[in-house]
Formats: structure tokens, sequence, C-alpha cells
């Protein structure tokens, strides 16, 4: 049983706990390591002075924070936006790409374009299974990004692209290499190179077909949740333009170039 505090001792922690707790607003780990105490001890205390505790107010409560930014329209956030509906997920908490094992490099645009963005730094999980999570904790960033279009669950809530990533080209092409560097793939196929874009929410896909028709390109009809391009001198433009960031599929490109090329030579 804690011993009875004299008037004196009584006093002064309640005006130390006052100050550190309520004035400066500090949690009570920090109260803890700047009095010396366990953080049991300072939660006693405010409880044994009757100050109500304030976890509402303090920084990082349900992963609140005040130091993100929220950022303006740009090819940027709509690489990021096309990035989050390949192979991102927003929780009520937290935003995070997860990332296979051959994506390392991959791993560091995605964290610096995370930061340059929200203005914080973006934190990496290295898992056992040897993927990656990149993410940021934040309850406010999160709820922004829902109205900008992202949702928790895009493949139940069948989602589209934001509406103004139509509105320019570069746009268009940011978004797009976003969405191929985590749901797109390269084959080396009999008679030349295919890419697909792969997702099980139809009207994404369906928005990606859109985008590459405005820009251009002759895309396949939807079939068993892929787009494909085909023709080799789209694949060589989709990969000169829309420029994937993710060293997977420009390693790919180049070894089956070399294949397709060999092969020609070989035939003639």
């Amino acid at each position: 049983m804690a011993r009875r505090w004299t008037k004196a001792e009584e006093g002064r922690f309640r005006a130390e706990l006052r100050q550190l707790y309520v004035v400066q607003n500090k949690s009570i780990k920090e109260v803890g390591e700047l009095l010396g105490i366990s953080d049991k001890a300072v939660y006693d205390r405010l409880i044994r002075l009757d100050i109500k505790t304030q976890r509402h107010k303090k920084a990082g409560y349900n992963k609140q924070r005040h130091d993100i930014r929220f950022p303006q329209r740009s090819k940027t956030f709509a690489e990021f936006l096309g990035t989050m509906l390949g192979d991102g997920h927003v929780s009520h908490f937290q935003v995070i790409v997860t990332l296979g094992t051959k994506e390392v490099s991959y791993v560091h645009h995605v964290a610096q374009c995370m930061g340059a963005l929200f203005g914080v730094k973006a934190k990496t999980l290295f898992r056992k299974t040897g993927y990656r999570d990149v993410y940021i904790n934040s309850v406010a960033l999160t709820c922004w990004l829902k109205t900008q279009g992202l949702v928790s669950n895009k493949v139940r809530e069948q989602v589209g692209a934001p509406k103004w990533i139509f509105k320019k080209p570069t746009y268009m092409k940011a978004f797009l290499r976003g969405f191929f560097d985590t749901d797109g793939s390269i084959y080396c196929l009999k008679f030349g190179i295919q890419i697909s874009l792969t997702n099980h929410s139809l009207p994404l896909l369906h928005d990606l077909r859109i985008m590459l028709k405005m820009l251009g390109y002759k895309p396949s009809e939807i079939s068993l949740f892929r787009v494909y391009l085909t023709q080799r001198t789209e694949v060589e433009r989709f990969f000169k333009e829309i420029a994937p960031a993710n060293t997977k599929h420009q390693t790919r490109f180049r070894k089956f170039m070399r294949r397709s090329d060999s092969g020609n030579s070989r035939r003639l």
C-alpha cells in the first residue's frame, strides 16, 4: 500500500503534474522520463491527485498527428494513387504499400514519393517472408485519402480511378506508371512481348483501358481481369513514354527485347 503524502508533498506533486501533464501537454511517458519514475507511477499520481487523464489531447492519440501535408493534384500524386490502387491499402490508422521480394529499389522509390507528397518520412517494415511494407500512420491522412477516391477494399467496393486523372495526359501517364509498377507484368511470348494490367476491380480496369486509348494505345478488351498491350511497338512506346520506375519491370523488358531481337535475327 502506498504511503500517505505530507501536505507539502501532495502540493508539490500536484503542481508538478499540472505543469507537465496539463499545461505543457506532455504524455504520461514523457512526464515519467522527466521525473525519473515509471509510467505507472505517473498514472497512479494522476489518479491520487484527482487530475483527469487527457489522452485525446496528446500527440499521437489514436495515431493522430499534425505534421501531415495534404498535396495538390500533380504527377507525383497521380502516380501515388496508381500505386495505391495497385498494391496499396488504406485502413483506419494507416496507409500502406506492400511490395515483393524482388522490389528492393522500388521500395525506396515509393518511400521517397510518399515522403515528398505528405511531408513526413514513410517507414519500411521488412517481413520474414521477404516482403516489405512502406507505410505512414495517420488517421488524418487516411481519412483525407478516402475523400480523394481511395477505399479500404477496392475489390469489394469496385473502385475506379479519380476523375481528375483524365484531365491531363501527364496525370494519366503517371497514374499508369504507378499502377503498372505494382499490378502490371511483362511477358515474353513465342513471337513477341506482351504487358498486362491486372486488377479485380472492373471499373478500375475499364478506366485504365480508357487512359491507354486516350494516350493513343490499342489495348485489348478486358479478359480474366486483365488488359493487355501486345504489339511490340506499343510495348516499346509504353516503356519509353510511361517509364515504369520499378527496376524489376525494366530488367525484364530489356531481357525480353534482347531475346526477341535474337530470335528475329535467327529467322532472317
